[in-house]
């Protein structure tokens, strides 16, 4: 009687094992910003709304750190990989390893560099949101009457987000007809010091300057500043307005919109990213085919639209951190 027990125990016991949800790992390079915060508190919500269970790891910039989590999480033979890379080429030893385990991993917002590993990547056109976030920046000039001189914040060429970003900005001015002239390109990567002595130089150097494109709403704060301090920080349709556009579409970017100053915001759908990173997880288990790379088309917002269009920024529900 006693040993019919324990083997009765012993199978519910390992009924139980067996019913318990997959555990995805989820390893971000960076929580830095707020688009990282938000997209993280994103993913974790969208996992457990799929009756999965999330382990987490945060790199905190360090490549070899992350390498090492996500090592651990293969260790624990997670059911998934989501991964927040810190840029295209350290990410492949990561996706090496967990093809080597036969675990599907996903890329969430950066690409990884050409190689024939296997990967997913969910990300955002950075070129086609750019394109026509400036675009509608360039109607706005058009609709000014005078010709343009802009100055464009540039992310860190190392990222394939930054190079997207800047291509589409390209493109957008040389489709605009000669109303925009740019006479600045301040590179960043992706730092709020470098930003603002870039923008502050560039400002003193050209005071002209009345059109402004960030890469990165995370940047916008040393915008603010360095226009507050050549006086040339107003609303729009006030004497004086600098041309303001930028991308991201974090609570600071819908702040500056709902109260006037920044023109356009290129919004990426963090809601959506999220969602199809998980769908490709669970469809590369199910044996399902998935396309290599999922892109969010994102959105824009300006001051037209934005009564209608703000409640799809992730920054109009993220916690105001700016």
């Amino acid at each position: 009687m006693i040993r019919s027990l324990a083997v009765l125990l012993a199978v519910v016991g390992c009924q139980a094992r067996a019913a318990a949800p997959p555990v995805i790992g989820v390893a971000f390079e960076t929580l830095q910003t707020e688009y990282w915060i938000a997209s993280f508190e994103v993913m974790r919500a969208e996992i457990a709304r799929r009756g999965l269970r999330t382990l987490e790891a945060i790199a905190d910039g360090d490549a070899n750190r992350q390498l090492e989590q996500v090592r651990s999480f293969i260790a624990r033979r997670v059911a998934g990989i989501i991964i927040a890379p810190k840029d295209a080429h350290t990410v492949l030893p990561m996706i090496r390893a967990a093809n080597q385990a036969g675990i599907p991993i996903v890329l969430y917002n950066r690409a990884p560099a050409p190689s024939a590993l296997r990967s997913i990547t969910v990300g955002v056109d950075n070129f086609g949101i750019t394109k026509a976030t400036v675009a509608r920046m360039c109607a706005l000039a058009k609709r000014s009457g005078k010709p343009r001189e802009a100055l464009i914040l540039i992310g860190d060429l190392g990222d394939t987000n930054a190079i997207g970003r800047r291509d589409g900005f390209d493109r957008a001015v040389d489709e605009c007809g000669g109303t925009v002239r740019v006479l600045a390109r301040i590179p960043t990567e992706w730092n709020q010091e470098k930003a603002l002595a870039g923008i502050t130089n560039a400002l003193q150097a050209h005071p002209g300057i009345d059109f402004v494109f960030s890469s990165s709403d995370f940047m916008l704060p040393s915008v603010v500043s360095a226009l507050k301090n050549a006086g040339k920080y107003h609303r729009t349709g006030e004497p004086g307005h600098v041309l303001l556009g930028s991308f991201d579409g974090d609570s600071l970017a819908h702040r500056l919109l709902r109260d006037g100053y920044l023109d356009v915001d290129g919004v990426q759908d963090a809601y959506y990213q999220s969602a199809a990173a998980v769908q490709a997880i669970l469809d590369a288990r199910a044996g399902a085919t998935v396309a290599e790379r999922v892109l969010d088309p994102g959105l824009v917002v300006d001051q037209e639209n934005l009564a209608s269009e703000s409640g799809r920024m992730w920054g109009a529900r993220a916690p105001k951190t700016q």
